[in-house]
């Protein structure tokens, strides 16, 4: 029979002063050249279909609510779509 995981001990506890600052912090690297010339492919991390940079959105990797930090290594640009069904899950 095969063995299921629950996902709640992949959550980390994270505090609302850290969820805040890690906001912050994406909010910055929104407005930055590396952010800018990312988006600026047009293509969505998670389906690769091609959109115009504008509405893509910035999506974390591994959410900050399961503890993911606001860094280059974890933000990826997504579609709309892409990043409402992900919602606080990993991409996996």
């Amino acid at each position: 029979m095969p063995r299921t995981i629950d996902p709640e001990p992949f959550f980390i506890p994270v505090s609302d002063e850290e969820m805040r600052r890690e906001r912050q912090k994406a909010r910055e690297l929104r407005s930055s050249q590396w952010w800018k010339r990312k988006r600026s492919k047009g293509i969505c991390h998670y389906c690769g279909a091609k959109f115009s940079p504008r509405v893509l959105t910035m999506d974390h990797l591994v959410p900050i609510v399961r503890g993911g930090k606001s860094t280059k290594g974890n933000l990826v640009p997504s579609c709309k779509k892409c990043n409402s069904e992900k919602k606080y899950h990993l991409p996996f």
